[in-house]
């Protein structure tokens, strides 16, 4: 069944700063005039009309590859030919690249494969993504189309697939965490009905995804402003039990996420998905296969999830003790996830996880050239004295007198055997 509705064109973006940029006017400048048409599609559109910023700005053609690229070279633009198959040509201006796509229609579909026809209908196009509200476009002078719904969804706050559910996702099985992705970003209420029962119905074709593709759309879910309904319907419908392949914390997750705003702090994925799937370093290990993540992610995994369990009941001293040897971050992260696992007092949890910006972490003031000077030589003997020399002057709650750190140098060489 088609999903096309009469085009809406009453709306118009006045003055969008996407619009009047130098790179994107220039694009549409461009490829605008002789019988050809050019204009901004998707997520770029919809963060307009919602007034929030807009990053990316994908731009569609009636024009053939071969035409933008005779134009870019009539003009002297840069350009590259990333995706020619495909219909895709970047353009480069003041050193910034910007994808033009011809407009497509599907012949046939194999999941993520599809064979298509460059095609000139606005329509079609729009008909080939994911959700209404991504299938708006505008013209070089504001005029937003909407050839699916789209500007009644997003007035609504509605994440709904274009035409059938079920189809749409088999095009592409990564448009299940999408629908879920794009709902805790942009949507409000509920989630689609029709549309979470074709994601649970579908959900074994996650399997076909590449860990990669799947890292990147939970870890962006997790910032999500409405994530936490988001995992809650995806774990109700059993999706992420396939995904991240353990149980799953719901209320630690919202705990960590209070903590956050209660803090003033950004929005950190890995710290989020610690809360939401992990209690012990191996749940790390697993989730750093199941998300394919980054060796920095799965170190501040790893990092948070080691030994959390002794920071819950700290006083400031200890704090002091661990923020000098995790560093500002990781000590932060650990302990917002002690706060989150166990909760109790905030006030105390917020006197603790403020304590970076209350004291300046020391440096270890003894080096090995202070030893030498009382007779020891280069070697495993110097290092493993500046070992217990550090040990003793943390013991010690970290002096900085002359006299003090005399006694505790004097104290490791004693202890040499």
């Amino acid at each position: 069944m088609s999903a096309t509705r009469p085009v809406r064109t009453e709306t118009r973006l006045q003055g969008a700063p996407f619009l009047n940029s130098g790179g994107v006017a220039s694009v549409l400048g461009l490829l605008n005039g002789g019988g050809e048409e050019a204009r901004i599609v998707g997520g770029a559109v919809r963060n307009a009309l919602l007034g929030r910023s807009v990053a990316d700005t994908d731009i569609a053609t009636t024009a053939v590859p071969d035409e933008v690229i005779r134009r870019a070279k009539a003009a002297n633009i840069k350009f590259a030919p990333t995706g020619v198959e495909h219909g895709t040509v970047t353009l480069i201006i003041e050193g910034r690249p910007y994808e033009v796509t011809t407009l497509r229609e599907d012949v046939e579909t194999f999941g993520r494969k599809a064979r298509v026809v460059f095609g000139r209908d606005w329509a079609r196009d729009a008909e080939r993504r994911d959700f209404t509200i991504n299938a708006l476009s505008v013209s070089a002078d504001g005029t937003v189309y909407d050839y699916t719904g789209g500007l009644d969804d997003l007035a609504a706050r509605r994440v709904r697939f274009i035409g059938d559910a079920a189809r749409r996702i088999a095009e592409d099985y990564l448009r299940i965490l999408r629908f879920f992705r794009i709902h805790a970003a942009y949507g409000s209420g509920q989630v689609d009905r029709e549309g979470l029962h074709a994601c649970i119905a579908g959900r074994a074709g996650l399997a076909q995804l590449s860990a990669e593709r799947i890292r990147s759309e939970m870890l962006k879910l997790l910032v999500a402003d409405g994530a936490s309904a988001a995992l809650v319907e995806m774990g109700d419908g059993g999706l992420l039990l396939d995904l991240l392949g353990g149980v799953t914390f719901h209320m630690a997750f919202d705990a960590i996420v209070a903590a956050e705003q209660q803090l003033g702090l950004e929005r950190e994925p890995i710290r989020r998905l610690a809360a939401l799937a992990g209690l012990i370093v191996e749940d790390a290990e697993r989730l750093t296969q199941r998300l394919r993540l980054s060796n920095a992610e799965s170190s501040e995994l790893v990092s948070t999830l080691h030994r959390w369990w002794r920071l819950v009941a700290i006083d400031e001293r200890e704090a002091r003790v661990q923020l000098y040897r995790l560093g500002a971050e990781r000590f932060r992260d650990r302990l917002l996830l002690a706060w989150a696992q166990t909760g109790g007092d905030p006030q105390r949890w917020q006197q603790l996880a403020t304590l970076p910006e209350r004291w300046r972490v020391p440096a270890f003031p003894l080096k090995g050239a202070d030893f030498m000077k009382l007779g020891l030589q280069p070697g495993p003997a110097l290092g493993a004295a500046l070992a217990r020399a550090e040990q003793l002057w943390i013991d010690a709650g970290f002096p900085s007198e002359s006299e003090r750190l005399a006694a505790i140098a004097s104290a490791a060489m004693g202890a040499a055997p």
